[in-house]
């Protein structure tokens, strides 16, 4: 399938959409399911860009295959062909590569049921919005789940494209795998003032001052340093001039964690940080948000994967090791039916950077049907018991 597969990918690359706007990739997955011989299709799920397709035939096990649509806004440095047409939009996170996959497996898996080798139910799930939440707060994933698409569901499973290995590799782990995100934000208020007399008012940027060291010393010197934690600010936003003390300053931030409980406690210490440094005159106004828990893989359904990846690709190299502090909304479905996320190898031979997130990314896409491959023989054999 691997033409197949490599037009479908570069046309999803070539229009890419962001969190919530997939519209066009939403009508372009809907027209190639419904080709799909038995294909059952269903769109605007959970959000308007959602699309649900169903292969059945009567009573049994059900795995649904998870694919994400959305792209992130980032100018492509590319000099393909199907470099994005969307200025300022970018796949950059492999999600073009993603659904492709999807696809493919759909198609693999629609011929196994017209000759009728499986027993059960398989669902594959488009998602949009996996990057950016909304303005509640939410990405794409809990819509999905509360419109329904688990209900019935027993397994979940998903790929991830990875840069950092090459075609051959590929990266899957039981338990906390990837990090679970809080994101928190506030505001220091003093008064302000004129900068030759800063001790005619309170200066919310001396307070700032404090509090920057405080927070950074949290995973230091409360987690213990074996456990994956981060505490990061990304954004200070402070005044407009330079003889003027602001009254007011904005700081946004992000928490990563693997376990609940770590995860708790860093929400707690940093909310006895900013209590401690209080200061006459000064207000703190600081909100924390958790957006994507702990991505946590089942244990068996990897040992199936695994055993799928013995079988049929015995040459590939599988590193057993967590995928890093990045979040994924995937940890939404995994915590509420067994499933698991594998990264699988797509990194370009090339010695140039091309990590995800980057305006270089790119993939080697030999990497397409082995991903077919691997999420076909699982829901296969799930199905089989």
């Amino acid at each position: 399938m691997i033409d197949q597969l490599i037009t479908w990918r570069r046309k999803l690359h070539a229009n890419p959409e962001l969190s919530f706007q997939e519209f066009a990739t939403a009508k372009f997955i809907k027209e190639e399911l419904a080709q799909i011989p038995n294909m059952d299709v269903e769109i605007s799920v959970g959000y308007l860009t959602g699309v649900v397709g169903t292969l059945t035939n009567g009573p049994g096990p059900v795995i649904a295959i998870r694919a994400d649509m959305d792209a992130l806004p980032i100018h492509e440095e590319s000099e393909h062909e199907f470099t994005s047409q969307n200025a300022g939009v970018m796949h950059a996170c492999g999600h073009d590569a993603h659904m492709a996959i999807a696809l493919g497996a759909a198609t693999r898996l629609s011929e196994a049921f017209q000759n009728n080798e499986l027993q059960g139910t398989v669902k594959v799930i488009f998602q949009p919005a996996e990057e950016m939440a909304d303005e509640y707060g939410s990405t794409g994933a809990p819509y999905m789940i509360k419109a329904g698409v688990l209900n019935d569901v027993d397994a979940v499973i998903a790929l991830h494209m990875s840069p950092e290995n090459s075609v051959g590799e590929m990266q899957i782990h039981d338990g906390y795998s990837m990090a679970a995100v809080d994101v928190f934000s506030g505001k220091i208020k003093g008064t302000g003032g004129h900068g030759a007399y800063p001790h005619l008012g309170t200066d919310p940027i001396r307070v700032l001052a404090q509090l920057l060291p405080a927070i950074y010393g949290i995973t230091s010197r409360t987690i213990s340093p074996l456990v994956p934690s981060v505490i990061s600010i990304g954004q200070v936003i402070a005044g407009s001039a330079s003889n003027v003390i602001p009254s007011e300053v904005e700081i946004t931030g992000t928490i990563r964690s693997y376990d609940p409980h770590v995860q708790e406690l860093l929400r707690e210490e940093l909310g006895t940080v900013l209590m401690a440094i209080e200061r006459p005159g000064v207000t703190e106004d600081i909100s924390i948000t958790t957006v994507d828990p702990a991505l946590k893989n089942d244990p068996g359904i990897n040992a199936l994967i695994r055993t799928v990846i013995t079988d049929y690709h015995p040459e590939m190299t599988i590193k057993d090791t967590p995928f890093g502090m990045g979040g994924e909304d995937f940890a939404h479905m995994t915590n509420i039916v067994p499933g698991s996320m594998f990264f699988l190898g797509c990194g370009k031979q090339d010695q140039k950077v091309r990590n995800l997130h980057t305006p270089t990314f790119d993939i080697d896409e030999r990497c397409l049907p082995i991903g077919v491959s691997i999420l076909t023989e699982t829901a296969k054999r799930f199905l089989g018991g």
